[in-house]
């Protein structure tokens, strides 16, 4: 990593966000759970000692020696735009970056000591100067909230699970910490896209980044609004089989649905606390060390309570009921999963005859690293 100059500034006039601290951006889940991990004595030291079982060494003489290091002699607009995203967020270092042949678009920030950016061919020719822009600021984003560390321990704990396959309840046990990793960073995922968003300041681009990352260079084919009807779509349609589904198809992924993506920046972008930032009102990097972790989790645990309220899912609604105190579950259980609301009086009831849903993705090449940027 090289210090950072602040000669070269953004190519068109964006806010910057001097000492911005990573708690301004972060999704609550991901804050409370950084936030503790922060506060435990001796975390940095222990997980640093671990640094010589990963392989992080590996993977960056790898990247060295087979992917093209990115500067100002080589892919020089992606350079520019690492440097425009770490001025934005006052980054103190400029991470490596490096172009790796991939027709897969897929990006990841990983390292332990010092995060590094790995982008593939595949992303870079999908994606516009505005839609490059926004990953480069989800990926420094991860770097600012120190995200690399955790990755780096994820891509270690999958590929271990595979190796110790064999073992009886080895693989149980490290999957189940794999498992509860990947809830974890699909969270601090939708926390990266708002850095991205924050990097970026143009919401449209981060939209069709994200469209372009589920359907391809057709964007003369898509639309955004519709796009995000998919995701209103998902999230209230079927019934509690639908829902049981959609938990299942996203355990064995690393990062949220893209839809789901879309619609969760598009949401964040309209609150009071982006706009909180964009007038330069948020919390500074100096003041982490005395933040409260026990608010942090209740500003996590008020989350989770908004989402379940105000959710449309099948299985959510009827969450929120029962710790309303609804009346009649039974009914509701029998209409929930037989997907009708009718007939239930007179016994036999019209039911679906099919499963709805899909394959869960299987996963993923621990060298790969996480799909969609």
């Amino acid at each position: 990593m090289t210090d950072i100059s602040h000669e070269n500034v953004p190519s068109r006039a964006r806010r910057r966000f001097p000492g911005i601290s990573s708690r301004a951006y972060e999704h609550p889940a991901d804050r409370s759970a950084l936030v503790a991990l922060r506060r435990l004595t001796g975390f940095d030291t222990v997980f640093k000692a671990l640094s010589g079982l990963l392989p992080e060494r590996s993977l960056r003489l790898l990247f060295l020696s087979d992917s093209v290091r990115v500067s100002e002699a080589q892919f020089a607009h992606l350079h520019d735009m690492l440097r425009d995203a770490c001025y934005i967020l006052d980054l103190e270092k400029v991470p490596p970056m490096y172009v790796k042949q991939d027709p897969q678009p897929n990006a990841m920030c990983i390292g332990m000591d010092e995060p590094i950016i790995v982008v593939t061919t595949g992303l870079v020719e999908l994606l516009d100067e505005e839609e490059m822009r926004a990953v480069v600021g989800h990926e420094v984003g991860h770097a600012l909230s120190g995200h690399s560390v955790y990755r780096t321990i994820l891509l270690f704990l999958t590929n271990l699970a595979v190796k110790v396959a064999w073992i009886p309840l080895g693989n149980v046990a490290i999957m189940a910490i794999v498992t509860a990793l990947r809830e974890w960073f699909r969270k601090s995922e939708l926390s990266a896209d708002r850095a991205g968003l924050l990097v970026g300041q143009d919401i449209q681009a981060s939209m069709r980044g994200l469209m372009k990352i589920a359907g391809g260079n057709h964007l003369h084919e898509m639309n955004v609004d519709a796009f995000l009807a998919q995701a209103d779509e998902y999230e209230k349609g079927g019934d509690l089989r639908d829902s049981v589904l959609k938990i299942l198809n996203v355990l064995p992924r690393s990062h949220p649905f893209t839809t789901v993506r879309a619609a969760e920046l598009k949401k964040w972008s309209e609150t009071r606390d982006f706009q909180r930032i964009m007038d330069g009102h948020y919390p500074r990097r100096d003041e982490d060390k005395d933040a409260s972790v026990s608010d942090s989790f209740r500003e996590s645990a008020s989350h989770y309570a908004d989402t379940v309220r105000t959710s449309k899912d099948p299985l959510m609604k009827l969450v929120g009921d029962i710790a309303g105190g609804a009346g009649d579950l039974g009914g509701k259980l029998r209409d929930k999963f037989t997907g009708g609301g009718g007939g239930a009086k007179g016994g036999a009831g019209g039911s679906a005859t099919t499963d709805g849903g899909g394959t869960p993705d299987g996963p993923q090449n621990p060298e790969e690293g996480p799909r969609k940027a």
